[in-house]
């Protein structure tokens, strides 16, 4: 069986000045429409597959988390639903390897939306976030205007071409360069805006993109406002390293992503690494679950199990079975762990300890 979740509504951005559409660099985008697998296990999925993001059903929402195997309870549905009804941004928090982005990629590729995604980093300003002038192809316009042969910027014949006239056309939209933020509000089409790990940014940034998501507009003084008619899906993700302003905060809808329960990241498993036995990704849950206990400088999140998973997979493609021993254990740590410290803690107690509680984990799978 094969499942899509599809949109109808269509935008469109108003200009003082039109300007047409163009695919730019340094903007990722994922474009729809998609074909997905139905990854449930029996039955027909019954949500409305035309739904829209502003009429989107709970029903809708989990059918399109299924379909993109995305494993999602109660509260994380709920609030997306009311989310898209309502027309705020999620600003989701939690630590790495949480499954934050991914949600906004699944929501995305679930509605055959486009996803535009801007990843915030140290010292990131607006000129990247927005848009940037092509100052290289504005200087060979003007250079073009002075005439042939001129050589330098302001010599040559000045009466036929003439650069002053030039210096006021290079603030045209052909020479304008789309950034996330500008091409998620211009864009047409159905599409879910990430705005990736955005504690890393400033809180100058932080203040740029409250003002854009007020009015999902933003004025480019050379050409005009753009402001978007359907605002796009905004999808905020926060790992916590610094606090955010209550401003941002009350802009948005608040969903928090805790590690997952020993029974969720089994379900976790099952999807995304079909090939593991299953009692041996029970295993490797409830050893997951027992380091997170520790005092580790960076616990492992559902992402490193997953990565876990899939090596220990890969290792027993010669069809080897049975329980994960000390050295398949030892030989995959990096695919959870990340630093050479939470590898050395370790040591063969806690070795034990983990098969004891791979043990129990693998008895209350079967």
């Amino acid at each position: 069986m094969r499942t899509r979740v599809t949109i109808d509504n269509r935008h469109e951005s108003t200009w003082s000045r039109p300007l047409p559409s163009k695919s730019v660099s340094g903007v990722e985008v994922t474009n729809g429409p998609l074909s997905i697998d139905d990854a449930t296990s029996g039955g027909e999925m019954t949500a409305d597959r035309t739904a829209t993001f502003a009429d989107a059903t709970e029903a809708d929402i989990r059918a399109a988390f299924d379909a993109e195997n995305y494993v999602a309870g109660d509260e994380i549905s709920t609030t997306v639903s009311l989310a898209l009804r309502l027309g705020k941004p999620l600003l989701v928090e939690g630590e790495p390897g949480a499954g934050k982005t991914e949600l906004a990629k699944v929501l995305a590729g679930g509605f055959d939306a486009d996803l535009i995604r801007l990843q915030c980093y140290e010292g990131l300003t607006a000129e990247s976030a927005l848009y940037e002038w092509n100052y290289t192809k504005q200087l060979l316009a003007v250079q073009a205007a002075s005439g042939p042969g001129s050589g330098a910027l302001g010599t040559g014949d000045r009466t036929e071409n003439d650069p002053e006239r030039a210096g006021d056309s290079v603030f045209a939209e052909e020479y304008l360069l789309e950034r996330p933020l500008l091409r998620a509000l211009r864009d047409d089409g159905p599409r879910v805006l990430l705005i990736d790990e955005v504690d890393r940014a400033d809180e100058a940034f932080e203040a740029l993109l409250l003002e854009v998501l007020s009015d999902f507009q933003v004025t480019v003084p050379e050409l005009g406002t753009v402001q978007a008619t359907t605002p796009p899906v905004v999808v905020i993700t926060s790992n916590r390293t610094r606090g955010l302003s209550d401003a941002l905060k009350r802009r948005c809808l608040y969903l928090h992503v805790s590690p997952p329960s020993l029974e969720k990241e089994r379900a976790i498993l099952e999807r995304k690494v079909p090939e593991l036995d299953g009692r041996v990704a029970a295993e490797l849950c409830g050893m997951a679950s027992r380091l997170r206990e520790e005092p580790l400088l960076k616990p492992p999140g559902a992402a490193e199990t997953i990565d876990w998973a899939r090596a220990v997979a890969a290792l027993r493609h010669d069809g080897v079975d049975g329980s994960i021993d000390r050295d398949e254990i030892r030989n995959t740590l990096g695919c959870l762990l990340k630093e050479v410290e939470d590898i050395e803690r370790v040591d063969d107690d806690l070795l034990v300890t983990l098969l004891d509680a791979a043990e129990t984990a693998r008895a209350e799978a079967d």
